[in-house]
């Protein structure tokens, strides 16, 4: 019955962090349009598109299975992750 307890607990634990997760990352995306529509009108060598494609290469390159994935409740809940792969 203990493992019954901490099964429900850990998946509504898992909802909880995925619905805030999507709720930031809408936030964030409703944030950034008006920013990344300014830097696509202003990229005129299309130094963008080839960032964002070199970026997708690297990131398919090296996916797990989700399960593998070990992320932490402060990793999934930063919203600023999602700006981790500009330098």
């Amino acid at each position: 019955m203990q493992t019954l307890a901490v099964d429900l607990a850990s998946t509504f634990v898992d909802d909880a962090a995925a619905l805030v997760s999507g709720f930031g990352r809408a936030v964030l995306r409703l944030a950034m349009a008006p920013i990344d529509r300014i830097a696509n009108a202003c990229d005129i060598a299309g130094v963008l598109a080839e960032r964002r494609a070199t970026f997708l290469m690297w990131r398919t390159s090296r996916v797990r299975p989700r399960h593998d994935r070990r992320v932490s409740l402060l990793g999934r809940l930063n919203p600023f992750r999602h700006l981790a792969h500009l330098t």
